[in-house]
Order: C-alpha cells, then sequence, then structure tokens
C-alpha cells in the first residue's frame, strides 16, 4: 500500500515534550522538519526537546539561546554553526567515539523518540538511501518510536546500507538542495603537510582522511601512488579526483574490494552526483565503517587524522582548545586502533605546527581541560611542515625529543627547557 506524503507541520506532530530527536546530518539535515518544530516551539507547544545528530550544516535554531529551556542540543559532534551556542552552555556536547553513536540507541542508553532524515527517492524494491548521511541514522530509524522521512529527490540513492520506506510512519516531501562544501585549498604550510604524510603512503595502500585543505594537500601528492583503496568515514572532491584518475580503486583490498566506503559526505554536488547509483561506492552504517576490526582487515591501512595540539609525550587532543569545546572524539580512535592493527598499518596524525595566529600546537603540556583523544599508548606517526616522527616504541624521554624536532624552529628551545624541567639532566643526553 503507497504511504501518503504530509506536510512537515503535520508530521512534526508526533513530537511531544520531553522526547529526544535524532537528526541526519551534515549536508543532509531535515531543515524542513526543523522549521516547523521551530513553529510549533514559537506556539509554545512544546518544551525540553533533546536533539542529537553528527556536525550539521546550515541553521541550527535548536542551538540556540532564544530556545533555552525549549530546544536543547547534545550532538555527538560539534561544528561551527553550534559551536559558540556550545560553549556559551546553550547547547552542549555528548562525547562518543563516532563509530560507538549507533550504539547510544541500539543499546537503549540514549533514547530516540523521533528520527528525522532526509532520503532519497525509492527503488522499485520501495527501499530508500540516506545519501550522504547513512551515519548513525539507520540505528535512530530503527530505535525511534516514530520515524520521519523527508523524501527529497537531491539525495543521491548510494548503495550500500538501504532502509525500506515502510520503517517510516511519515513521509514530508521537499526538493531543498543539499548543502555543499566549496573546496578548500591548501596554503603552503599544508603542501609541506601533505608531502610529508604522502612519504608514509605506499602504492596499494588502503587511506582514510577527512575533508579540508589539508587532506586536499595531501590527496594532491598521491597523484603518482598505484592500487590505493579508501575506507574511511568521508570524503570530498579531493578524493574524488583520485578515484576518477584510477589512483584508487581498490584493487588490493581484501574487504570491499574494487569498492569505495564511506558513512557520510561533504563536498560539492559533483561529490553526490558521483555516489548516485554508482555501484562501486558503499555508504554503510558507522558501525561498520569505524569497526576497528574491519578497519584492520585491509591490509596498509592509513589512518590520518589531525589535532587541535599534541603535548611532549604524545597525548593528542583533537576535539578541544583548553576547556573550549571545538569539535569532537570522531572516529579518531576508531581509525587509530583499526590502522595499528593492520598488517602494514600506520596511524598518522597531522597538523601545522602553529596556528594561524602563531600559537605553537606542540606544547609541553595540554592547556587545562582539553580532551585526550588518542592517549599517548596510541600515538604513532606525527607529521608537521618539519618532518616525520614515529613515536611507537619510545619512552617519554625519546618522544620529547621527537616532537621537538617536528616542532616550529621557533618554538624549540622552550620546549626544550621545559623538557628539561620535567625530566631532568639526563634529557641533555637524549638522542
Amino acid at each position: 500500500m503507497q504511504k501518503e506524503f504530509v506536510s512537515a507541520d503535520e508530521a512534526v506532530k508526533v513530537v511531544r515534550s520531553g522526547d529526544h530527536i535524532h537528526l541526519s546530518s551534515v549536508a543532509s539535515v531535515p531543515h524542513a522538519l526543523i522549521s516547523a518544530l521551530c513553529r510549533r516551539a514559537d506556539a509554545g507547544e512544546v518544551e525540553d526537546l533533546h536533539f542529537h545528530h553528527f556536525h550539521t550544516e546550515g541553521p541550527a535554531p535548536y542551538s540556540e539561546e532564544r530556545y533555552a529551556g525549549i530546544f536543547f542540543d547534545q550532538g555527538f559532534f560539534v561544528g561551527p554553526n553550534v559551536r559558540a551556542n556550545v560553549n556559551a552552555g546553550w547547547a552542549d556536547y555528548l562525547p562518543v567515539h563516532l563509530g560507538e553513536s549507533q550504539k547510544l540507541y541500539r543499546s537503549g542508553a540514549l533514547p530516540c523518540d523521533v528520527a528525522m532524515v532526509q532520503v532519497s527517492l525509492p527503488d522499485e524494491n520501495g527501499m530508500v538511501s540516506l545519501g550522504t548521511s547513512v551515519d548513525c541514522s539507520i540505528a535512530a530509524v530503527e530505535s525511534a518510536k516514530h520515524a520521519i522521512a523527508v523524501v527529497n529527490p537531491n539525495v543521491p540513492f548510494a548503495y550500500g546500507d538501504l532502509v525500506s520506506l515502510n520503517a517510516f510512519e511519515f513521509l514530508v516531501k521537499d526538493d531543498t538542495p543539499l548543502v555543499t562544501a566549496a573546496f578548500a585549498e591548501p596554503t603552503p604550510t599544508e603542501r609541506l603537510i601533505g608531502r610529508n604524510c604522502a612519504e608514509l603512503v605506499p602504492d596499494g595502500a588502503c587511506i582514510q582522511m577527512g575533508i579540508g585543505a589539508l587532506p586536499n594537500a595531501l590527496a594532491a601528492c598521491l597523484e603518482d601512488r598505484r592500487d590505493l583503496g579508501l575506507h574511511t568515514e568521508m570524503f570530498a572532491d579531493g578524493i574524488l579526483k583520485l578515484i576518477r584518475s584510477g589512483v584508487i580503486n581498490g584493487s588490493r583490498k581484501k574487504v570491499d574490494r574494487g569498492k569505495v566506503v564511506a558513512s557520510f559526505l561533504l563536498g560539492s554536488n559533483d561529490v553526490y552526483n558521483f555516489i548516485d547509483h554508482n555501484p562501486d561506492v558503499l555508504m554503510k552504517d558507522i558501525k561498520y565503517t569505524n569497526d576497528p576490526w574491519v578497519i584492520a582487515s585491509n591490509p596498509g591501512m592509513i589512518a590520518i587524522n589531525s589535532a587541535t595540539e599534541v603535548d611532549l609525550t604524545g597525548q593528542i587532543s583533537a576535539d578541544s582548545i583548553g576547556m573550549r569545546i571545538f569539535s569532537g572524539t570522531g572516529g579518531q580512535l576508531d581509525f587509530v586502533r583499526g590502522a595499528t592493527m593492520s598488517e602494514g598499518g600506520k596511524s598518522v596524525t597531522a597538523f601545522a605546527s602553529r596556528t594561524n595566529k602563531g600559537k605553537n600546537k606542540i606544547v609541553d603540556a595540554l592547556n587545562p581541560g582539553a580532551g585526550v583523544v588518542t592517549p599517548r599508548s596510541d600515538a604513532h606517526w606525527i607529521v608537521t611542515e618539519y618532518g616525520a616522527v614515529d613515536l611507537y616504541g619510545k619512552s617519554l624521554q625519546e618522544r620529547a625529543r621527537l616532537m621537538i624536532s617536528i616542532a616550529h624552529p621557533d618554538d624549540r628551545e622552550m620546549l626544550e627547557r621545559a623538557a628539561f624541567d620535567r625530566f631532568g639532566r639526563h634529557f641533555l643526553y637524549v638522542k
């Protein structure tokens, strides 16, 4: 029996005060439903609604002060659109490894009363794709008391994990284009970092990296590689160039051979069109993409992630700057663990030695309140524009010497003094 479509205002009437609401994320936020909920809130019909999601793009009224006591955002990852409100206390951050975000719903540790997602047009079997935002949205749909789908022809039909249209209680039509992100042009410093990272990526490796100027710089340095694979959380235009040129073909992967595997996307329409009905792309549940055992199943796994700061012993902070939440745990440790378990794999943390404001990112000690996303016991390759060092199997004093060697030259004397104060005179003799 074919389901009828309803308006967004009709669909969100199912929401009750106190409900926990999941939003599909990144490029595919269901803004039509959010706007309808705002109209209910403005009319005084709901209060105490909790929102959960990955990084979202576009307006985020659910995080704003004007809806205090009505909406409370508790995202699994903090994007630029909610960052100020999170740090002001009007919204919040729920720390979780992205690979386990789906487990929060499936285990019942986090309630999901209403799942609000965008989906593609259905295929001949009534199955729809969550397109650019599979992530933990499938788990939310499975677990929710009520599921609402915004059927949007701009959502690409991506193979991988699909959902039956019958899983949704309400269907809403919308043809708003997905949010896009322009190609981030790398700086000279980022190009140097990309080159240093590229030296760690051999032919046949399977790579994971995110989006932005630094991954784009790395991608540009991999154009002469052969038979790379891709198993990642997300990718964008820089990686798309490598796929189209044949550098990434997945021919040496042991798992999902010949396939590009990801869970969510943010890029240009070119990226979204590329995954549409493309049998060489699998958009999968985050439970699969971020499972360290699945990641490790492909030999030569190279996981490349970033950091806000790293201390001299290898403690890696990536979600915060001191007490200020900047992003989130993400899937960093999922891929760090998976890559280091992979035969011939490497975990790489790459970042500029200084911020855009000239503050050193290699520090003697993390800023008070900073979150340790990757413990020093899991830290392996650290890369800046000044080189690459491997901390694995190194003592604290040896690590400090290596970290200083890739710090900004103007910061090295200060870091050496800090290391001497910490470790004593013997540090002078550490090579």
